[in-house]
């Protein structure tokens, strides 16, 4: 079961904060605490932290945009508002709620620079918030019912729908009116007149000092409404509060720009130990492998210089250095004529043998074999047939024939063709 801490700012940043642990279920887990802000933090602990703010400088309400989730509703918002705010735009946060039965989106509306104060404060305090909400959001709507919370001087209100708002040094009859659940007529303080259309049930919270300074408001109401029901708050508004906002009522204001890092590290935080676990497995391999790299280098330094070594008492008079052992290898058998000369001069005197009766009328003049290498002198009509004869022998993939000299002698063409293995 999940467990938070729900702080409730007051509007003077000087003034002290309120807290309460509360769990999902809307149990309290301590008594609602007052103090300096940094105080909370150890009741924080593993505790994610509600914010609530005040309900003063955040303006709620809906709107009614085809658009879905994600940033295009993000920057459609303001568009669809601005001729509803005093402020400019650029000026304001928006953020949103989940769309409610009747296809309306709720939606708040804070200055940033108000937020940026919030988060400052919360900050300087150590305290990183999960959910930032404004205080009017966590009175709970109940279908059917009109709920009132009168906080300090001021008076917050929803009709269990859409319509919720927050007044200041009212009555409650005022509010009502102003939500359209009186008469125009202003409701007397002493009594008041009730019909059979009463417009319906009122539910009410306020502390013991509120209930009588409102007696007669009460009274009066009780005649207007069907029925009026208060609940008397002896711990102060925080506890009736914070059991709505930890059930995941109210919109999260940590949305767009303020709410990046806080998502990130939501997603992160149940996968920290795998990931940090992962890393270390990383590091540990690409150093494993860096050794065996090292280990490997070191172990071809050493074993290149004792075949360059043994090369140069076979070849002293060769100080090139050698780059491919194994074709050195070879090179030093041709050299002695060793079966590699065999598998390689009868193999390339057949191809060019395959290659002349392709070419037509050439005469062969001298044919020359070393360490590898075949010379071919020859004749032939033009210098078309001499590269005929150098592709089919190219094309069969082990040899290379190049063309070293022509010259034209006669009406014939008098040329000298090298063949060599290919690679070699």
């Amino acid at each position: 079961m999940a467990e938070y801490l729900v702080i409730r700012l007051d509007p003077d940043r000087d003034k002290a904060a309120h807290w309460i642990a509360v769990d999902s279920n809307g149990t309290r887990i301590s008594q609602p605490v007052t103090g300096p802000l940094t105080e909370a933090t150890r009741d924080a602990a593993d505790r994610a932290v509600i914010v609530l703010v005040p309900a003063a400088n955040v303006l709620t309400t809906t709107v009614d945009i085809p658009v879905r989730g994600g940033s295009r509703l993000l920057a459609a918002l303001p568009f669809a508002l601005e001729e509803q705010l005093a402020d400019d735009v650029e000026n304001l946060h928006f953020a949103v709620g989940t769309r409610g039965d009747s296809g309306s989106l709720p939606v708040a509306v804070v200055a940033h620079e108000q937020m940026q104060g919030w988060l400052e404060r919360l900050a300087e305090a150590g305290i990183t918030a999960s959910r930032v909400v404004a205080e009017n959001q966590g009175l709970a709507r109940i279908p059917g019912t009109l709920s009132l919370l009168v906080a300090d001087e001021q008076i917050m209100f929803n009709d269990g729908a859409d319509n919720e708002f927050v007044m200041q040094g009212v009555k409650p009859s005022d509010v009502l009116t102003v939500a359209g659940a009186l008469d125009d007529a202003s409701v007397d303080e002493t009594e008041g007149s009730a019909d059979d259309g009463s417009p319906g049930h009122l539910l009410v919270y306020c502390d013991p000092m509120d209930e009588e300074r409102f007696q007669h408001d009460w009274i009066a109401l009780r005649h207007e409404l069907a029925s009026v029901d208060i609940n008397l708050l002896p711990d102060g508004v925080l506890p009736r509060l914070a059991v709505t906002v930890a059930a995941d009522r109210g919109i999260n204001l940590l949305q767009g720009r303020y709410g990046a890092k806080a998502e990130i590290g939501a997603l992160f935080r149940p996968w920290r130990y795998a990931a940090v676990l992962i890393l270390a497995l990383t590091v540990v391999a690409i150093a494993g492998k860096g050794v065996d790299y090292y280990r490997l280098s070191q172990e071809e330094t050493v074993l290149k210089e004792q075949f360059t070594q043994e090369y140069r008492q076979i070849r002293p008079d060769d100080t090139r250095e050698v780059v491919d052992p194994v074709a050195t290898v070879n090179s030093v058998r041709r050299g002695f004529g060793g079966p590699a000369a065999a598998q390689v001069f009868l193999p390339s005197l057949q191809q060019l043998a395959a290659a002349l009766r392709q070419g037509g009328s050439v005469d062969i003049e001298a044919v020359s074999y070393r360490a590898g290498v075949i010379d071919v002198r020859l004749t032939a009509p033009d210098v078309a047939t001499l590269d005929n004869i150098q592709r089919a022998v190219s094309d069969s993939g082990r040899f290379n024939a190049s063309i070293q000299s022509t010259d034209q002698v006669g009406d014939k063409v008098s040329s000298r063709i090298q063949i060599r293995e290919s690679g070699v």
